[in-house]
């Protein structure tokens, strides 16, 4: 099998070729019905070969080249399959940057482990990574227990449309807590940063796809599903898991740990009631389980304070990204996205996170008295406005206080006092106040695209001063990179705090913490940063668990 990059498609010329088309049945659906013969036919240019010549050929990637506006390319990368002795020819003759020999990976790790578990392994949270780890460990046969604080997606949709219409916070049932964790209620995007030579990558999309997610993630550059689509997904997890025999319990809340002569972990305590006995305690908690990390401190578990990043979610118009990104293809192909970084001269590190092509910017707090500010999109992305955090990065030396949980404690003041400057609404603030450190009285042009009640706040008063200055000096720069960026009705709301876990817990090269069976993972343990990284780690905790234990008499 052959792998082709840098297999290119005018995208331009294709929407001045079929653009009535386009606009009566929509970008998505006009071209996938043209993809398969375009991508073929690029092929058979390349290889000097006939269709009839491929035996199979997959795209195995596809991204955008928008550099020039006035032609704008999708690129793809494919596996193809020709008869044996024409590939070897090919190799020989064709371009060897952009032809080589496919190299397919299959995860397929193997029970190896000797060591036999007598009592089902326990995940705690319900997030990628304990979701992962808990279906594939059902799948190995293992029956998995989960323990989950928040409630099933069904219930805590529920529960968070009523918070954003003005109703009471359920404090473990929210945008943070419940099944599916915190990206339930996000953009849902699955591209991630971490390279993988292990085949786990494509393995989390396989199963999303397995679930309910359109193909298309397989092969996209920036796969994303969004929160409609995700709720339904997790809920099809979760349905496989006990299908197998793994058991889901929601709103339990782990408490405490049973651990024996300091060595080895035994048992759980659920809801300060109830004890379970077992061998494997896999803590998948989420970047908010703070009372879940200062549980574990107190029994001794080791873990170090880590760097994060806080600041504001910033809304602009998305017609005006789409323009700055795709020309006069804007409003034509799928909403644009971005990333942008900047260096300031104080030492401190601004960058874009998260970003919401559109989306809404929404109420994700999951404490009372304070407040917090998170990004989520539908899958078509199709609201007016595009928001992003704008962050700026946080060192433990910010915190004030060697005390592992002083990270926690730094992001809880934000939030309270994001709280209290908007009486329990989202405070937002239009750039050329936040210039002047101004209460804003009236929006522009651009109006807000929330869930969850706002009203108009200085957003100086619930931020620490180096990052409002690291704002003021980004924010201009990265108007030279999408022109409009910087504008003065760009509106502002606060405060982004949760960008990642404030923690580390310590874990070995077998994945064990300083207590033997207890396994730290995913976002909140601090070895993740989004839901696809999380998933993977949680096939990381897996493989070392049946690389050591074996399934038999668990029970």
């Amino acid at each position: 099998m052959l792998r082709i990059t840098q297999l290119k498609v005018n995208i331009s010329d294709f929407y001045v070729q079929h653009q009535e088309e386009v606009k009566e049945k929509g970008w998505e659906t006009c071209y996938g019905s043209y993809e398969p013969s375009l991508v073929e036919g690029k092929i058979c240019k390349l290889l000097h070969c006939k269709i009839q010549d491929i035996f199979q050929y997959d795209i195995v990637k596809r991204s955008i080249d928008a550099r020039k506006k006035q032609e704008i390319f999708y690129n793809y990368c494919v596996e193809v399959s020709l008869d044996k002795k024409r590939e070897k020819r090919i190799l020989e003759k064709g371009k060897q940057n952009q032809i080589t020999v496919a190299k397919k990976i299959v995860y397929n790790p193997q029970v190896t482990g000797k060591e036999t578990l007598h009592k089902r392994p326990v995940i705690v949270g319900f997030g990628p990574a304990g979701m992962y780890c808990a279906l594939m460990l059902a799948r190995a046969g293992y029956c998995p227990i989960v323990i989950e604080q928040g409630s099933c997606v069904e219930k805590r949709r529920k529960d968070v449309e009523s918070f954003w219409k003005g109703n009471a916070l359920k404090p473990f049932s929210n945008v943070q807590f419940g099944e599916g964790g915190a990206g339930t209620f996000s953009d849902g995007k699955l591209n991630t940063m971490v390279k993988d030579n292990t085949g786990r990558n494509h393995k989390v999309l396989e199963i999303f796809v397995e679930h309910g997610a359109p193909k298309e993630i397989l092969y996209m550059q920036k796969p994303h599903i969004g929160t409609d689509l995700l709720c339904d997904i997790v809920r099809s997890i979760r349905e496989e898991i006990i299908s197998l025999g793994g058991e889901i319990r929601f709103e339990s809340q782990i408490t405490n740990l049973r651990i024996d002569k300091g060595e080895r972990v035994t048992g759980v305590e659920i809801n300060h009631e109830t004890w379970m006995d077992t061998q494997i305690v896999v803590f998948a908690i989420g970047h908010s389980a703070r009372e879940t990390f200062s549980m574990l401190h107190e029994r001794g578990i080791s873990m170090e304070q880590k760097p994060f990043a806080i600041g504001v979610r910033m809304e602009h118009r998305q017609n005006m990204i789409d323009t700055a990104q795709y020309g006069e293809l804007q409003g034509i192909l799928p909403a644009a996205d971005y990333k942008l970084t900047y260096q300031a001269e104080n030492g401190r590190s601004a960058f874009s996170f998260c970003m919401c092509p559109g989306g809404f910017v929404v109420n994700a707090s999951s404490e009372p008295q304070a407040l917090v500010v998170n990004g989520m999109s539908n899958y078509k992305r199709d609201e007016e406005n595009a928001n992003s955090a704008l962050v700026v990065n946080v060192v433990p030396e910010d915190f004030g206080s060697n005390d592992v949980l002083a990270g926690v404690e730094f992001q809880r003041k934000w939030e309270r006092l994001s709280y209290q400057i908007g009486n329990g609404k989202i405070p937002t603030q239009l750039w050329k106040d936040f210039q002047n450190k101004n209460k804003s009285t009236e929006y522009g042009e651009i109006t807000p695209c929330q869930k969850g009640a706002n009203c108009f706040g200085n957003l100086w008063d619930c931020l620490p001063d180096f990052v409002c200055e690291t704002l003021q000096l980004c924010i201009p720069y990265f108007g030279k990179k999408i022109p409009g960026y910087d504008r003065e009705d760009s509106i502002l709301s606060g405060v982004e705090t949760r960008t990642a876990s404030p923690i580390r817990i310590l874990r070995n090269e077998e994945f064990e913490g300083n207590i033997r069976g207890l396994y730290p993972c995913g976002e909140g343990a601090g070895y993740a940063g989004g839901i696809t990284s999380a998933a993977m780690d949680g096939l990381r905790v897996y493989e070392a668990i049946i690389k050591k234990y074996n399934k038999h008499n668990c029970s």
